[in-house]
C-alpha cells in the first residue's frame, strides 16, 4: 500500500495562500486538512470553496474539528480531543471518513475501538509547534503499531531525512504542516517527501 502524504494547514496562511499553494500541491498530496481553530465554520466554508475551486477532490479534503462543515461538502472530518467523541459522529454522520489525533498508546486504541478511519500520532520529533515538550519518539510508534491495526499517519519534526525512520517503526504515512508550507519551494519539498515515502525497499 502507497504510503500516503498530508498537508496541513498551519493557522499562519490566510486561506487564500493556502488555497493556492494545495493547489500546486495536489499532484504530490493525499490530503490537504484545514486546521484553522481560529476561523468561524462560515470562513471555513470559504476556504473549502477556495480550495476546490484550485481544483482540490472533496475527497482529499479534510476539516478539523467542525462536523458540520465537513457535512456540508461530504469531505473528511479530523476530530481532536475537544471535539465531538468519534462514535457519536459515525452513528449521525457514517459517510464521513474520521480521522482523530492521539498523543498515547490508551488513546490510539479507543480511538480504534469508536471506529476512527485513521489516527495521528505525534509529536514524533522535536517540533517548534511544541517548543519544551518531549517527543514521544520512534519507539512510542512502533509500540502503537503493533497493537493496532489502524492506520496511523506519523507527525511532528518530520523531515525528509528522518521519513525512512518513521516509516521503519510501522507508519502508514507522514502529516507535515510548516515543513511544507513555510519551505523556500513547498513543490519541490512535497516532491522529495512523497520519494522517500515510497522509495523501493521500505
Amino acid at each position: 500500500m502507497r504510503k500516503q502524504l498530508h498537508v496541513i494547514s498551519d493557522g499562519k496562511l490566510s486561506l487564500e495562500a493556502f488555497a493556492e499553494i494545495a493547489g500546486e500541491l495536489e499532484p504530490f498530496t493525499d490530503r490537504f486538512h484545514l486546521r484553522e481553530k481560529h476561523r468561524t465554520s462560515r470562513e471555513l466554508y470559504t476556504g473549502v470553496k477556495m480550495l476546490l475551486k484550485k481544483g482540490i477532490p472533496t475527497h482529499k479534503i479534510v476539516i478539523n474539528d467542525r462536523v458540520d462543515v465537513a457535512w456540508a461538502f461530504k469531505t473528511g472530518v479530523h476530530l481532536a480531543f475537544h471535539s465531538l467523541p468519534i462514535h457519536i459522529v459515525k452513528m449521525h454522520f457514517p459517510d464521513i471518513r474520521i480521522g482523530c489525533s492521539v498523543h498515547s498508546l490508551e488513546a490510539a486504541e479507543e480511538a480504534t475501538k469508536q471506529g476512527a478511519d485513521y489516527i495521528l500520532f505525534g509529536h514524533i520529533f522535536e517540533t517548534d509547534s511544541k517548543k519544551g515538550v518531549p517527543p514521544r519518539g520512534i519507539g512510542a510508534l512502533e509500540a502503537l503499531k503493533k497493537r493496532n491495526d489502524i492506520p496511523v499517519l506519523a507527525i511532528g519534526g518530520i523531515k525528509p531525512e528522518n521519513v525512512p525512520e518513521v516509516l521503519g517503526a510501522g507508519a502508514d504515512g507522514i502529516a507535515v504542516m510548516s515543513g511544507i508550507l513555510q519551505a523556500k519551494d513547498p513543490i519541490e519539498t512535497a516532491k522529495l517527501f512523497l520519494k522517500k515515502l515510497n522509495e523501493e525497499g521500505q
